[in-house]
């Protein structure tokens, strides 16, 4: 493997693990070589190598094979002249690809059907869920989870395998990401092992694939996928899929495998609403008093973080964690003052920034037509006027320029931009239903 190559690997390594876990475990290691199918690298200290062979040592593998070389096994050396190559601290290689082999990703015990707080954005997802984890026969498949980062699918993926393990233990319930998929996939197309890999995804009753976007441009990996999908689906088998978005905006997806997926039901999770947001953290708060016995909590503090946290319910429910480690650290109360001086950096970080991507959606649910019709090349008016809406209010609530907003409408260039934007400031002044349509939708958009 060149260093090239390596690069490459550097450059998809930071981009699935992350970039805080990349400067900290993976940016360290130096490539010293492949030799037959093992890799060799340094490492400053023992711990690093060891840390990264635990956590990393799969995913560093899987890279690796992307390019087409061929790995096993990889070892880390400390660069300190105490040790040598010869006596690597540590070594990974990959797990059998067989049908005893499926275990897939460990569920999280906090996510539950009962800890999953519901409001009108997520109603629908968790009826959904729940209806599935019930078991019995499939009434709808597959089922498609949908929406952004920290919204509660993962949540609902994990609770939909507690409850079907709960209920039928004997049922054989696979939860992985895309990206597991795929590295077995791939290891099992280097160990001659693909009867292995067919009949070990076929024997499932429950596949659950998380984060199903990372398959895209991903040719092999989906031909494999689609197989696999009808298989479980004519075996009357259930199957669940979370996206970061719709099946239709997953660039570099195969059509037929966009079909599949849409030919179940496919739910959007909305970004929380003030009160959904609130009753999360009234339901963090009532976990935290058996934790922090006597800690007292000043009234209005859980509506100041439910409304100034509002795009992340992972941030939001970390942000109340912090809050309540600090206060008992320092055995205060907390209060508003507390609590801005405490986030000051998390609130800072998560003013609304509000993006063209949530504007086109909101815009189109307001219209009640779909997203693609607007961003697409009709110019009929039922999709002509909400999409000079949208790009109007990108042009004033972003910070995106006009060639920026146009390639977000299906490459337009900025000139068409320019004239929606003219022509919603003139509509407003003598219609007065856009007039009330603007400000809703900036409302909404400022929530």
């Amino acid at each position: 493997m060149t260093n090239d190559m390596w690069e490459k690997v550097l450059d998809a390594l930071k981009t699935t693990v992350g970039a805080n876990n990349f400067s900290n475990w993976i940016e360290p290691l130096e490539f010293v070589s492949l030799s037959g199918s093992v890799a060799s690298f340094k490492v400053p200290t023992t711990f690093i190598g060891n840390y990264v062979h635990q956590n990393f040592g799969e995913q560093i593998m899987y890279q690796i094979n992307r390019m087409g070389q061929s790995v096993n096994r990889i070892t880390f050396v400390p660069s300190g002249a105490a040790r040598t190559a010869s006596k690597p601290i540590a070594t990974a290689a990959p797990k059998p690809t067989s049908v005893d082999d499926i275990t897939g990703s460990p569920l999280d015990a906090r996510f539950t059907f009962d800890t999953f707080i519901v409001g009108k954005p997520n109603e629908l997802a968790n009826a959904a869920a729940r209806r599935v984890a019930e078991g019995g026969p499939v009434t709808f498949n597959p089922l498609f989870l949908y929406g952004g980062v920290g919204l509660g699918k993962t949540h609902l993926m994990h609770a939909i395998a507690h409850e079907l393990q709960r209920r039928s233990p004997e049922l054989n319930v696979l939860y992985l990401s895309a990206e597991q998929f795929m590295y077995r996939f791939i290891t099992a197309l280097r160990d001659r092992k693909m009867m292995d890999f067919k009949q070990m995804f076929r024997s499932v009753d429950v596949l659950m694939v998380d984060d199903v976007q990372f398959m895209a441009g991903k040719d092999s990996t989906q031909e494999e996928f689609f197989h696999t999908f009808n298989a479980l689906i004519d075996g009357k088998k259930q199957i669940i899929i979370s996206a970061d978005r719709a099946p239709g905006e997953i660039k570099e997806l195969e059509e037929r495998i966009k079909s599949r997926m849409q030919s179940g039901l496919v739910v959007d999770l909305h970004p929380a609403d003030y009160e959904l947001r609130l009753g999360i953290l009234q339901s963090k708060v009532e976990v935290y008093r058996g934790q922090y016995p006597g800690l007292t909590i000043a009234s209005g503090v859980l509506e100041f973080l439910a409304h100034r946290i509002s795009t992340n319910v992972r941030v939001l429910e970390g942000a109340l964690t912090r809050l309540f480690a600090f206060a008992s650290l320092v055995g205060r109360e907390i209060t508003l003052e507390l609590t801005q001086d405490c986030l000051s950096d998390v609130l800072k970080a998560s003013d609304r920034k509000v993006t063209v991507e949530e504007i086109q959606r909101k815009v189109s649910e307001h219209y009640n037509i779909r997203l693609s019709e607007m961003i697409g090349p009709k110019r009929v008016r039922n999709y002509a006027r909400p999409r000079q809406m949208a790009m109007y209010l990108a042009k004033h609530m972003t910070s995106r320029s006009l060639p920026e907003i146009g390639r977000r409408f299906g490459g337009r260039d900025h000139t068409t931009v320019m004239h929606g934007v003219r022509r919603i400031e003139e509509l407003k002044i003598t219609d007065s239903q856009i007039a009330d349509d603007l400000e809703l939708l900036r409302r909404a958009l400022e929530e």
